[in-house]
C-alpha cells in the first residue's frame, strides 16, 4: 500500500476550543492517519469519540489547534481562506447525513452549483449534471425538488453534487443514517462503484460496525484518540 500516493496525511493533530480558558477543551489528541489514493477506508467510534471534529478537519471546514496536515500535496496550515475555499469546491466532495440540498431548486440545479462556483460554462455544467444524474439513476427526477424526492433519492442527488467538480476525495458523514436499510444498501453500493469504477478516494465517517466491515480499511476513534486500526471483511480494491 505504501507504494501508493497519499492523498491525506495527518501528523499529531490536536484539537481544542475555549483556547486559553479555564474551561479548555481538547477534542482530539494527537491523530496520526494516512489515507492512500484509490482507498475506500472508514472511520468508526461512538457519539462523542471525535468522529464529527476529525471529519471537520479532514474537509477543511475547520483548523487544527496543531499538527500538520497535508492534502493531496497541499500544506494546509500555510493555506489561506481563499485557498481553503478552492480545496473544499474542487478537490473535496461531501456526503452529509441530511443531504443539505437547497430546497427550492431542482435536483439538476443542486447538481450544477459547484461547478457555478468553480466558473464552469452554464452548457458544461448542465451536460455533467445530468451525466452525474444518470451514474446515481436520478435522471428521470432531475427536475424534481427536494421536497418531491424520498430520502435515498434526495441522497443520491446529494452523491451526484459532491461528484460535480470531480474531487480528488468523497467524504461521507454517515450517509445512510436517516435512511431505512434497503435504501442504506443501496447508497453503500454508489459509493462502492465508484471506488472501484472511477478510483475515488472515499472516507466514510459511520458509528456502524456492519458498513465499516464493507471497507478496506477500518480506523476507530475513542475519546479523540485512534485506538485501533484493521482491514474490512474484503479487500475491495
Amino acid at each position: 500500500m505504501d507504494d501508493r500516493k497519499c492523498i491525506i496525511d495527518l501528523q499529531k493533530i490536536v484539537k481544542s476550543f475555549y483556547i486559553g480558558t479555564p474551561n479548555e477543551l481538547e477534542i482530539l489528541h494527537g491523530i496520526d492517519l494516512k489515507v492512500y489514493e484509490g482507498e475506500f477506508i472508514s472511520i468508526v467510534g461512538a457519539s462523542g469519540s471525535g468522529k464529527s471534529t476529525l471529519m471537520n478537519i479532514i474537509g477543511v471546514l475547520d483548523r487544527p489547534t496543531a499538527g500538520e496536515y497535508v492534502l493531496d500535496g497541499v500544506e494546509i496550515g500555510g493555506a489561506d481562506d481563499w485557498e481553503l475555499s478552492h480545496i473544499r469546491n474542487e478537490k473535496i466532495g461531501f456526503v452529509f447525513q441530511t443531504y443539505n440540498l437547497i430546497p427550492r431548486t431542482t435536483a439538476l440545479k443542486n447538481v450544477e452549483l459547484p461547478m457555478l462556483y468553480a466558473g464552469t460554462r452554464r452548457s458544461e455544467r448542465a451536460r455533467r449534471a445530468k451525466e452525474l444524474l444518470a451514474v446515481v439513476e436520478m435522471e428521470e427526477r432531475m427536475h424534481h425538488k427536494p421536497d418531491e424526492l424520498s430520502g435515498g433519492q434526495k441522497q443520491r442527488v446529494a452523491i451526484a453534487r459532491a461528484m460535480a467538480n470531480d474531487p480528488a476525495i468523497l467524504l461521507a458523514d454517515e450517509p445512510t443514517g436517516a435512511l431505512d436499510s434497503k435504501t442504506g444498501r443501496l447508497i453503500m453500493d454508489i459509493f462502492h462503484r465508484l471506488n472501484r469504477e472511477q478510483g475515488k478516494t472515499i472516507v466514510l465517517i459511520t458509528h456502524s460496525t456492519e458498513l465499516a466491515e464493507e471497507t478496506q480499511r477500518i480506523v476507530t476513534l475513542h475519546d479523540g484518540m485512534i485506538v485501533g486500526e484493521r482491514k474490512g471483511s474484503e479487500d475491495l480494491r
